[in-house]
């Protein structure tokens, strides 16, 4: 079957060679999806100044959050799609992705709708100053209507993942990315649409790549089509997708809620440090972006092997991403650490003295600890391609949760101010780490356990 489809079957070849050419792709994807914002940014900073870098970079980080319980619902269907490609049983993934799509496109309509209900309320939440709210207004309710296309983006998206092809996916976000570039230029440089124009612009863009891919998938894929109505959803079947879903999508929310409650803290130090702030997530992005790619193509990697009950050629393939990511992860550290203040003057003008100063320390604690979000990505990967997407979302929670608590704790001492939120971001994925390696540890003992029982 797998032949017939020309797909790439993880569960087969070399582990290192696989998993690269399975997750370059997804890289470049991520990439290009992250030039959606990174557009607005540059634009925006060097066009429309400070104030609406600040506005446009809130808006970001809220929409980062927003996006993700969407992203989080497609990426654990992802991973239960692979695990019955995994077992070669194409009815039982057909059900689940009609499942998938039905609680996530639903999850989708209704956050669109409240997100344009409540925007006043959400600005307030995240404590933006009064003479930047309504910037981040006009640009937020634009942005708002794409919301439904993220989500059909990234359930195709994760659909041909799950079968193997990485290669489409990145081909409609390199032709979204292009176009989102080529409009903010029209709308904010040539039409002076101000934010208005860059919101526009990334929302033509995510019209265009979910509605190409659900078409490319629905004509080409036919053997994964399945009906909208007049089928029956068995409890079984909704309970296990349902499972999937609001895991790895609880997982992606409480990490982007606890970044959008650290958005709210920096916010309340003034537009310098939320101008920097913006600039500087959106490279600390970047950097360690492929990191977080290589660990989702991990988790579909891990997932359809568990379902071809290869649990050896899992414990290698771990060995083998961390070394990958570790030696991608303390390259990029390098850079990122030594070419801090060039990187903050391609966000901002270098006049913008104060916000490439405040950049620059936040890009330096962070660029020194990427190895620690690396191998963090590896192992949420891990539990939710082992059927464990309880576990990634514990490891977020105590990742967040400790980032938080030490970041209100130390932000408010007067010798430590912003560097105490810096400080402790790598705080908290190191001890994540910790967990997540004895977890697997003990995870792994047991399948020899069961090995030499003769149970498996």
């Amino acid at each position: 079957m797998r032949e017939q489809m020309k797909k790439t079957d993880l569960s087969g070849g070399s582990v290192t060679r696989t998993l690269l050419q399975f997750a370059l792709p997804m890289i470049a994807g991520n990439f290009l999806q992250q030039l959606y914002n990174i557009a607005d940014t540059l634009i925006v900073g060097r066009v429309l100044g400070p104030d609406a870098l600040a506005a446009v970079g809130s808006a970001y980080t809220l929409m980062t959050f927003l996006n993700s319980i969407l992203i989080g619902m497609c990426m654990g269907g992802g991973a239960l799609f692979s695990f019955y490609y995994g077992k070669n049983d194409l009815p039982a993934m057909r059900q689940r992705m009609r499942t998938a799509f039905l609680t996530a496109g639903l999850t989708a309509v209704l956050l669109s709708l409240f997100s344009m209900l409540f925007c006043d309320e959400l600005l307030a939440l995240l404590a933006v100053p009064s003479e930047l709210r309504q910037l981040m207004r006009e640009y937020v309710m634009i942005i708002f209507a794409g919301i439904c296309f993220v989500f059909l983006y990234h359930y195709y998206a994760f659909v041909l993942r799950a079968l193997g092809n990485s290669v489409v996916p990145l081909i409609f976000l390199g032709a979204a990315s292009v176009l989102n570039i080529g409009l903010d230029c029209l709308f904010v440089i040539t039409l002076g649409r101000g934010v208005k124009g860059a919101a526009e612009a990334t929302l033509i863009a995510q019209i265009l790549s979910g509605a190409g891919i659900a078409f490319y998938t629905w004509k080409k894929e036919n053997h994964l089509r399945f009906p909208l109505t007049g089928m029956r959803v068995e409890k079984g079947v909704f309970k296990e997708t349902a499972g999937f879903l609001v895991s790895a999508s609880v997982q992606q929310s409480v990490m982007n809620f606890g970044i959008l409650m650290i958005q709210g803290l920096v916010n309340s130090f003034g537009k310098i440090v939320m101008a920097a702030f913006a600039a500087a997530v959106k490279i600390d992005t970047l950097a360690y972006m492929p990191a977080q790619e290589f660990g989702n193509a991990f988790s579909l990697f891990v997932s359809q092997n568990f379902g071809a009950d290869k649990k050896e050629r899992i414990k290698k393939g771990f060995h083998s991403a961390v070394r990958v990511c570790m030696g991608f992860c303390l390259l990029i550290s390098v850079i990122v650490f030594a070419a801090a203040g060039p990187l903050m003057r391609i966000f901002v003008k270098a006049g913008e003295t104060e916000v490439i100063a405040v950049g620059v320390g936040y890009l330096r604690i962070e660029g020194a600890c990427y190895c620690g979000i690396g191998l963090l990505f590896l192992l949420y990967g891990y539990f939710r391609g082992i059927n464990r997407p309880r576990m990634s979302l514990w490891l977020t929670i105590l990742s967040l949760g400790t980032r938080v608590i030490l970041a209100y704790a130390l932000a408010p001492v007067k010798q430590i101010g912003v560097y105490g939120i810096w400080s402790a971001i790598p705080v908290g994925w190191v001890l994540a780490d910790g967990v997540g390696l004895a977890v697997r540890k003990r995870q792994e003992q047991k399948w020899r356990e069961n090995d030499t029982d003769g149970n498996v």
